[in-house]
């Protein structure tokens, strides 16, 4: 009020610009006064201090461990194999003048499988048929002079050896002809057709391939160290999806020579394929069994498995996984780890039935961290 009381006694003295100037600066000066205890009242009230902002869980996805019993499947990802392949071929060269399958047909033993130009073969078999009726004319003649003593034994001979060459040629001419035909020599299923009409075909260059599928194996590239626990009458499961099949393999072939890259072994799994709805090429999933002797199965009762990429390693070279206590938050568990066996690792100690445990999202944790799943 003072203020006021001293503009308002020197306000007639003052031009009128100047007057207007002092009462703006009045009024800012009454404004920022009035801020400035707003803010302090607003920063006294406040309930939270400064820097203390709750953090959202981390998703993760968990699994719960249940021990691994002694004859727990391991699964591996197969290849449909045919039982045997056979290549099919001419015995000669020549054109092809047709060919009557095509590739996913099925054939049987004997059935027409291709044709070649035949001309010359034709040709040479006349010319043989021909030498032979000569020849069996001759022989004719000679047999009555041979029968009336006037024939030396020396020409007898002569002439049944030239009947028996005609003979021959002209067997070798009807086979020629013959193999201007292709037949199928077994029955199957046509795997692969490579050669056409009009293509020169050459001795033993295959036309087509039949595929033997009323039995196929399943290929599986088994590690070295998993090996030698599969016999040949281990239990297995196949699932191949494209063929919507799920059944029982049967005998099981081992290889013996081990792949220099992955230091894998060929393993073949027969499977009955009476429908013919499995194919080679197809895609199986197949989980093999193997049963270990009583002090094994008491051994790997008490094990847990999990996925390698959950098992970490501290920078003490400890190894360590993230498990959920009931509060939701993650703390370290220290592990000892056993087999490795596909995508997944045993682990031998540290944990208990029923914990869980981080499989996925580990990337983001940290001690005490809360998650949620």
């Amino acid at each position: 009020m003072e203020e006021c009381y001293l503009f308002c006694t020197f306000a007639p003295i003052l031009p009128f610009r100047t007057i207007v100037l002092q009462i703006q600066i009045f009024i800012n000066m009454r404004n920022s006064i009035i801020l400035g205890l707003l803010l302090l009242v607003a920063a006294g009230c406040s309930d939270k201090p400064s820097g203390t902002v709750a953090k959202a869980p981390v998703r993760v996805k968990v699994t719960e461990l249940s021990p691994v019993g002694h004859d727990a499947a391991t699964t591996y990802v197969g290849t449909v194999e045919e039982r045997e392949a056979t290549a099919v071929s001419f015995t000669g060269m020549g054109v092809v003048r047709r060919v009557l399958v095509s590739e996913g047909q099925t054939v049987r033993r004997g059935q027409l499988l291709a044709e070649m130009d035949d001309t010359q073969a034709r040709n040479v078999l006349a010319g043989a048929e021909a030498a032979m009726a000569q020849a069996n004319d001759a022989l004719a003649r000679y047999a009555q002079l041979h029968e009336a003593g006037s024939l030396p034994e020396v020409q007898w001979v002569e002439i049944q050896s030239k009947v028996a060459q005609a003979q021959s040629q002209l067997a070798v001419a009807r086979k020629n002809l013959a193999d201007c035909r292709l037949v199928a020599p077994v029955s199957g299923i046509i795997g692969r057709k490579m050669l056409g009409a009009g293509e020169t075909a050459m001795p033993s260059q295959a036309v087509v391939t039949i595929l033997d599928i009323a039995t196929v194996k399943v290929r599986v590239a088994v590690p070295e160290a998993e090996v030698a626990a599969i016999g040949h009458n281990t239990s297995s499961i196949i699932k191949v999806e494209a063929a919507g099949i799920t059944t029982r393999g049967g005998h099981i072939e081992k290889g013996i020579v081990a792949d220099a890259m992955t230091h894998t072994y060929d393993v073949r799994i027969s499977v009955a394929n009476g429908d013919g709805r499995l194919l080679p090429g197809m895609v199986a999933s197949v989980q093999l069994s193997s049963t270990g002797s009583t002090a094994q199965a008491e051994a790997a009762s008490s094990d847990y498995r999990l996925p390698v990429t959950a098992v970490q390693k501290a920078a003490n070279g400890q190894l360590f996984v993230w498990a959920v206590e009931a509060d939701s938050t993650v703390h370290r568990s220290n592990v000892v780890t056993g087999a490795v066996t596909g995508n997944d690792i045993t682990i031998s100690a540290g944990l208990q039935q029923g914990q869980r445990i981080v499989v996925e999202g580990y990337q983001k944790l940290s001690e005490g961290t809360k998650v949620e799943f």
